[in-house]
């Protein structure tokens, strides 16, 4: 299996060292696409940017979204990475944190659908993401250290979306030199298959 957690935790080592520098989610899209490259140089592995899913599972209309952040997958597509990227810069937490739900979600819904595993990252340089006096409803998950599972209703506008989530994640935060990330394998074993 393709096991993406050690290189995505060093690319965040080399950001706290200053080796890599980041200012919003298209140069996290970039830089991390480029590691990915240069640690699994020699393996055969496709490293592809905003690849549709169709690409992967031509039934694929009753997905969340239509592309994926960054694909990783071997030549004959028989093993299939998905990663889900954020790196919100203009405040909106309860926003942001329920896109962050969304894509969660849609992880499963690849995987369902045959994906090997996913795996969320999210980083942010602002501490109201990750800590602040409100720790109830949608924020719980990402500041109060409540388990990200269940249904979550959109939390802002006409609250007319949600976002199921089949398996159990903790929100971690990690601390990168000024930014902070967090970073959610999602894993076959931990989803449903009544997803596809």
């Amino acid at each position: 299996m393709i096991d993406l957690l050690p290189h995505i935790t060093s690319f965040f080592e080399r950001i706290r060292k200053g080796e890599v520098e980041i200012y919003n989610e298209f140069s996290l899209q970039l830089e991390i696409g480029m590691h990915l490259k240069v640690c699994t140089a020699g393996s055969g592995l496709k490293i592809q940017f905003e690849r549709p899913v169709g690409y992967f599972s031509p039934g694929s209309a009753r997905l969340i979204k239509k592309e994926i952040d960054i694909a990783v997958f071997t030549p004959d597509r028989c093993e299939r990475v998905a990663l889900e990227l954020k790196f919100p810069k203009n405040g909106q937490y309860p926003e942001q944190m329920f896109k962050a739900c969304q894509d969660v979600a849609f992880l499963e819904q690849l995987i369902a659908a045959g994906f090997s595993a996913g795996y969320f990252v999210m980083v942010v340089d602002d501490r109201l993401f990750y800590e602040g006096a409100d720790s109830g409803g949608i924020y719980s998950h990402f500041r109060g250290g409540k388990t990200l599972c269940g249904t979550i209703l959109k939390p802002t506008g006409a609250r007319d979306e949600q976002a199921t989530v089949r398996g159990q994640y903790l929100v971690q935060w990690n601390s990168a030199g000024d930014l902070h990330y967090a970073t959610l394998p999602v894993e076959a074993a931990v989803c449903r298959t009544d997803l596809a």
